[in-house]
C-alpha cells in the first residue's frame, strides 16, 4: 500500500486525503444529524403525553376512574392501579419523579416514551400518573430517511474531491509551466521570477541561484580542464622531443645534458600531476578526520625537505609547540608549497614564524623578494597563476592547492606585506 500511495501524484493524494476526510465529517455530521432529528420527532410527542397525564391526574386526586393509557405508581415506582407489573424501573422513577420525560428502549412491547405528572391520592398518599407512547414512528422517520442521508453525503464527498481535484490541478499549473520552461532553458538562461512575491516566486528565485552555481561550476570544471591540459603539454612535448631525438639517432648516445632536461621535464610534470591529483581531492571534499598536528615539529620536517641552496637562508622562530587541528599529510602539503614559493621568490633570506593566537595559530612566512602587488594578491591563490610565467618554475597549484585545504579545516590563507621588504603569506589553522 505504501508503495502504491508513493507512485501516486501529489494531485492524486491530495484529491484522496481530502475526500477522505470529508467522506469521514459528512458521516459524522449526519450521524449527528440522524440523532437530532429522532431525537425532535420524540420531544415532539411529550406536549399531548403531557397533556393526557395531566387530565388523568385530576381524576386520581377525585378518587375517579382511570381513563386508559395512563398508569398510576408510587414514589418507588410500585403499580397502584391494578393494571400489571410496574412500567418502569426504579431509576426511571426517580427521573420523572424529577419532571423529566424518560425513553426506555428494548421494552416489550417496543421502544417508549414516558412522562409523569405527580398527583395526590384521595388519602393524601403522593402518586405519579404516567403516560406513554411508542416511537415506532420516529424510528421509522429516521430509517426511511437514512439511505437519502447517506446518498446526500456520498454526493457531497464526491464533490468536496472534485473540488479538490480542480482546485489543486489550479495550484499546480504555474509549477507544471515552471517545470517546463526549465526544462527547455538554454545553458546561460534563468527562469522569469513571478511578481507575485508569493512562494513560487521564491522557488523560481532558489531554482535560479542553483542554476548560477551550476554554471559557475561547469565553467570552472572547463576552465580547469582547460589550463591543466594546456600545463601539461609543455612537459609532455619536451618529452616527447627527447625521444624523437633518441628514435631518430639511435647510434649517438644522448649527452647529460638531454638526461637533465628530460629528468627535469619529468619532475615538473609529477609534480604537475600529484598537485592535480591533491586539488581533485580537496575539491571533492575527501578529507580525512582532523587530530592534532604539531605545526613547529612539521615546520622543522619541512625545512628539511627542503633541497639544498646556499643562496637564500631559512630561519625559523617559534616560542612554544602549538598543535593545529588537521592532518599530517595536509599540513606537509601546506607547508611545502609555502616554503617552495616563498623561497623561490626571496633574494637570500626566509623567515618563517609560528605564532599561537587563542582559538588559532598562525603560520607566517617572509621573503625579501620582490614581493606581491596589492591587485595581485588574491589572485595569486587562484589555479594556474604565475605572476611572472617567464621564469619557468612551479606549477601554478601550489598556492591554490594550500588554501583549498585550509579552507576545508576552516581556516584561512591571505598575503599581506613582509617587514622584510618582500610578501608575507599568513597561514591561519585551528589550535586543537
Amino acid at each position: 500500500m505504501r508503495a502504491w500511495w508513493a507512485r501516486r501524484s501529489w494531485r492524486t493524494r491530495i484529491t484522496l486525503l481530502v475526500g477522505l476526510v470529508a467522506l469521514v465529517a459528512l458521516l459524522a455530521v449526519g450521524r449527528l444529524g440522524a440523532g437530532l432529528l429522532y431525537s425532535a420527532v420524540v420531544r415532539s410527542g411529550d406536549a399531548p403525553l403531557v397533556e393526557r397525564a395531566a387530565a388523568a391526574a385530576s381524576v386520581v386526586r377525585a378518587g375517579g376512574a382511570l381513563p386508559p393509557g395512563v398508569r398510576v405508581v408510587d414514589l418507588a415506582g410500585d403499580p397502584v392501579d391494578g393494571r400489571g407489573p410496574r412500567p418502569v424501573d426504579a431509576d426511571a422513577v426517580r427521573v420523572l419523579a424529577a419532571g423529566q420525560p424518560v425513553t426506555v428502549f428494548g421494552a416489550p412491547d417496543g421502544s417508549r416514551r414516558w412522562v409523569a405528572v405527580p398527583a395526590p391520592a384521595p388519602d393524601g398518599s403522593p402518586r405519579l400518573v404516567l403516560a406513554s407512547r411508542d416511537l415506532v414512528g420516529a424510528a421509522t422517520l429516521v430509517s426511511d430517511a437514512a439511505p437519502w442521508l447517506v446518498v446526500a453525503v456520498l454526493v457531497a464527498a464526491a464533490a468536496v474531491a472534485l473540488a479538490a481535484w480542480t482546485g489543486t490541478r489550479a495550484a499546480l499549473r504555474p509549477v507544471d509551466r515552471m517545470r517546463a520552461a526549465a526544462a527547455a532553458l538554454p545553458p546561460g538562461a534563468r527562469l522569469p521570477v513571478p511578481s507575485s512575491g508569493d512562494e513560487l516566486a521564491d522557488l523560481a528565485e532558489e531554482i535560479n541561484a542553483l542554476l548560477a552555481r551550476r554554471d559557475d561550476a561547469v565553467a570552472r570544471l572547463e576552465r580547469f580542464t582547460g589550463e591543466a591540459a594546456h600545463e601539461l603539454r609543455s612537459p609532455i612535448a619536451a618529452l616527447r622531443a627527447q625521444a624523437d631525438v633518441a628514435v631518430a639517432h639511435p647510434a649517438e648516445a644522448p649527452d647529460p645534458a638531454t638526461w637533465r632536461a628530460v629528468a627535469r621535464e619529468a619532475e615538473r610534470l609529477s609534480s604537475l600531476v600529484g598537485d592535480l591529483l591533491a586539488l581533485a581531492r580537496a575539491d571533492a571534499g575527501d578529507r580525512m578526520p582532523a587530530r592534532p598536528v604539531d605545526l613547529v615539529d612539521a615546520v622543522g620536517d619541512a625545512l628539511a625537505r627542503l633541497p639544498e641552496d646556499g643562496a637564500v637562508a631559512v630561519t625559523l622562530w617559534a616560542p612554544m609547540p602549538v598543535a593545529v587541528a588537521a592532518t599530517p599529510a595536509e599540513v606537509a602539503i601546506v607547508l611545502d608549497n609555502v616554503l617552495a614559493n616563498a623561497r623561490r621568490h626571496a633574494r637570500t633570506v626566509v623567515h618563517v614564524s609560528v605564532v599561537p593566537a587563542g582559538r588559532w595559530v598562525r603560520l607566517l612566512v617572509d621573503d625579501d623578494g620582490p614581493g606581491i602587488a596589492p591587485d595581485d594578491r588574491a589572485r595569486v591563490f587562484d589555479r594556474f597563476t604565475r605572476l611572472a610565467p617567464g621564469e619557468g618554475e612551479g606549477t601554478g597549484l601550489g598556492l591554490a592547492l594550500v588554501a583549498r585545504l585550509v579552507a576545508g579545516r576552516d581556516g584561512t590563507v591571505r598575503v599581506t606585506g613582509s617587514p622584510d621588504g618582500g610578501a608575507r603569506l599568513v597561514v591561519r589553522w585551528p589550535a586543537c
